[in-house]
Order: structure tokens, then sequence, then C-alpha cells
């Protein structure tokens, strides 16, 4: 049966309305017309295995019928003992590492049971996931992993998808609803949007919402997935509003945050990194080195994480998909790993952070975003204002490293000690100071401070040859190299 025809059976739902001059809204069909149109497609067979949270993805494909064309096997190996004789033993049961070992071992056994008989007219598939849902003895934080193998056409090697989802509803049987219509949503993904990665990527919340579900990890890998960069498409989970926030490594790997910070200790510093400039490394190496003197980091494995927001990557509203490159090539061959993220306010920052450790968090940062922090008009969607902002800010052990700011009219030098705020908060910037919240930060390169990124870039695209004496030399040849940001030699 045809999409088209598909869309008939019950009214087709758009992503939202059109701005003028905008692309035509996506056509989201209902997850019951998406388990139809996978069980009428008679090129597609497959396995369900699941593990958490009931059987409730295979549940949609059975309740909408026609499932006998589409399921060979469905299963769950819900007891421990039973999971590791059949996957083998791991570390933990809800994880990456269990999930792809599911798809390998369902994947396997369906072509070794099923591929002589029907693998030339079939494309098969096998669905996995592994789920920590509400229940009596969890109360907590609720999440799980979910993915795909498949092929794009018979006799066709398989490609992966993978994903990482937070369970939001307060109650499991809510949890169980979610949980399946993602997995519809994502089956349909793989078998029908792998050519359109972003396509495929905001089909995975269709008939859900953002205060169900967050999708905070993306992973894709086979043939059919050759030419995706990663990194692209952790921006695009934050760019659609999938997540808050999304992270990849130097080497350009998506991970998920637990993954990566872990009861670990952590220094952030935000910033638009467009180019990295000797200010920049100078901040990084001054803030890591204060960092690493505190006393409860001794014996610690500190992460390090550079961060760009949303407003430092957009452009009048809209995101150059090779500038974000740009800045991830440099970031990547400095060592960085890179969070992604939707949030303007450091307390929204912090809460973050603090989901996955209770470990000594720093922010580096210079005066002038100092100066930013202490403005009231940024908190007042906060009933508390300025007090509840920095009382979630400072609720754990996190401190803010601040870099100093040579001011390039006056040529007056301007520590975090010497900031001037309103008249009304000055008791409460002293307090922060005398408790240690605020650091200044010290053994800085003076002839680093009058260097500003905004002017390198200007003069990098004016053809100025000064731009390479105000940048690391490893990020000068990377740019002359990739002719990154514009550089045309």
């Amino acid at each position: 049966m045809s999409h088209a025809t598909l869309c008939l059976l019950r009214p087709a739902k758009t992503s939202g309305a059109a701005a003028p001059g905008a692309p035509v809204p996506r056509p989201v069909l209902s997850t019951p017309d998406k388990a139809l149109q996978i069980n009428l497609d008679q090129t597609t067979y497959g396995t369900f295995a699941e593990i958490g949270a009931g059987q409730e993805v295979a549940r949609w494909f059975f309740r909408v019928g026609g499932a006998a064309g589409t399921i060979a096997k469905t299963m769950s190996a819900y007891d421990m003992k039973v999971s590791d004789a059949i996957y083998g033993p791991c570390r933990r049961y809800v994880s990456r590492e269990r999930l792809q070992t599911m798809l390998q071992h369902e994947y396997d056994l369906q072509l070794e049971r099923l591929g002589a008989s029907r693998g030339a007219q079939t494309r098969f598939f096998v669905f996995a996931d592994t789920v920590a849902a509400r229940s009596y003895s969890r109360p907590g934080e609720c999440h799980g992993w979910l993915g795909v193998r498949f092929q794009t056409r018979p006799l066709a090697p398989a490609s992966d998808l993978i994903i990482h989802v937070r369970l939001l509803d307060r109650e499991n049987l809510a949890q169980q609803e979610a949980l399946g219509i993602m997995g519809v949503n994502i089956v349909y993904a793989a078998l029908y949007l792998a050519d359109q990665p972003e396509t495929a990527l905001q089909a995975l919340l269709d008939n859900l919402s953002r205060d169900r579900v967050e999708v905070d990890m993306v992973k894709v890998s086979g043939p059919d997935f050759a030419s995706v960069d990663h990194r692209l498409l952790a921006l695009q989970l934050v760019a659609h509003g999938l997540t808050d926030a999304a992270m990849f490594t130097a080497e350009g790997e998506v991970v998920q945050a637990a993954e990566v910070l872990y009861q670990r200790p952590i220094l952030v510093t935000r910033g638009s990194f467009r180019p990295v400039t000797r200010a920049t490394v100078d901040l990084l190496e001054c803030a890591r080195s204060e960092f690493l003197q505190e006393p409860q980091l001794q014996g610690e494995k500190m992460v390090g994480l550079t961060e760009m927001t949303l407003h430092h990557l957009a452009e009048d509203g809209v995101i150059d998909h090779k500038d974000f490159l740009d800045r991830a090539d440099i970031l990547g061959a400095m060592g960085q790993t890179v969070l992604i993220s939707d949030y303007g306010e450091f307390h929204r920052l912090a809460a973050y952070l603090f989901r996955y450790t209770k470990k000594m968090i720093g922010l580096g940062m210079g005066v002038p975003t100092l100066r930013e922090l202490f403005e009231e008009r940024y908190y007042l969607d906060l009933e508390g204002g300025i007090l509840e902002s920095f009382g979630r800010l400072f609720k754990n052990d996190l401190k803010l490293y601040v870099y100093p700011y040579l001011d390039p009219a006056t040529g007056r030098l301007e520590q975090a000690s010497d900031l001037r705020v309103a008249g009304h908060l000055r008791h409460l910037f002293a307090y922060l100071m005398e408790n240690g919240c605020i650091r200044p930060l010290i053994g800085y390169a003076a002839d680093c401070l009058p260097i500003f990124s905004h002017e390198v870039l200007a003069k990098l695209r004016a053809g100025d040859p000064a731009w390479e004496r105000l940048v690391p030399e490893r990020v000068a040849q990377l740019i002359r190299e990739r002719r990154l940001f514009g550089y045309s030699g």
C-alpha cells in the first residue's frame, strides 16, 4: 500500500505551521498507519527483541493486523541469567553495549534461519531495545537504548540506527506507551527514511512530545550512512528540539552524556570558537590548571568540555552547517570533546551537568560573561529572579574560573574581583567571591589579552595575514589547508 493511500486511513498531522518562505510542513503518519505500512510491505521481515517495559513495540504491529507478513519472531529475555545465556554477560543491562550485542545476535540468527529461503526477496531487519522504565524499585531516572539493524534492499549489507532516550512520563503505563510509539518511529525511519537522515531524526518524535521523551544521542553506521557526519546529527538533535544538549568527542564520535560524565569532575568552557585563538587556548589552559589544583580533585580524572550554544551557532537565526563543522574540525584537532546545547542560562547548563555527577564542576569564562551573569534582565522568567538562578547554579560544588579582560578602548585590565555590579547585588557578589565560588584566573599570558575572535575572523576574511599570529600554529595550518571560515588564501 502506498504512502498516499495510508494517509487516507486517518487524517495526517503535520509537524507544524510553515512560516512565510519556509518549507512545506512534513506530513506525519499516525502510529497505527506506520505499523500497518510496514506490515503490508511484502519486502520487509524481521525480529523484535525487547527487554524492559514490556513488548510495547511489537504489540503495535500485532494490534493493526497483518503482522504475519512482518514479524519472524518476538522475544523478551527479562531474567538476567536468561539474557546472559542468550547474549552473553555484560556490565550493565541497559547500555549501548547490550543493545549492540542484541542486534548482532538476532540479525545473525535471522540470516542463518531465513537467508537461504527468502533472502533474495526480503529486506531483513531487527529491532531491539533495553529499557529501565519506572517501577516500584526504580522511581528515579528512566531511560533506554533502542536500535534497528536493517537492509535497504534484499541481499544488501546491513546498517544500524541506534538512539538513547530518556522517558519523562511520571507513570509506568505512560512510559510503556511512549516507548511503543518511539519504537514504531525508529523502525519506520530506518526502513523508509535512511536516505534522509535529518528527516529520519525529526520523525523519531512523531506522535510524541518533548515533555514525554528526549532523544539525546543518535548513532548510525553501515553503508547506507557512509556519507553522514555524526557531528551534524548531534547538532540537529538540538536544533530540532529532540534534546537540549548533545555531545561528540574529538574524533567526531557521538556519545551519550552518562558515558562521558558519570561521576567525574567536569570543566566546561563556553564560546563561539570562531576561530579558536591564542586567547582561547590561554583561557582553557589557565582554567584547567586552576581546576586541577582544587583539593577535592586529587586523584580524580577530570572531563574537559568546550560548549557551543545554538545562540553561538546561529547567524540571523540560521545555522550554517559548514561554519559549524569548521569550528568542530578545529576543536577536534585540539583534542576537545564538544557539547552543543540550547542552554542560554548557566543555571540550566549546571542542572544538566548535575544530572550526571556529584563531583566538582568548573565553568571557564571571561569577565564580560561574568558581568552578564549579574544582569537581572536575564532572569525575568524565574519567580525568584537572579537569586533563584544563582541558587540553582551554585547549589552543588560548582565554581566559576574567570579570565581577565583588557578593555581595548581604555587599556584597563579588569579581573573578576574588579567587577562592578548593581548596588543591591554587591553583597551577593562579595559573598560569592569570599566563598571561592568565583575564582579570578592567574598565570595568564598578557600578550593574549588583546586578542578577540571576532577581530581575528574579520582579518582572516579580509585577507590580512596578521590573523595567523593571533591563533595557534596548528589552528592556522588547519584553516589554510581546509580553507575554513571563508579563508581564500
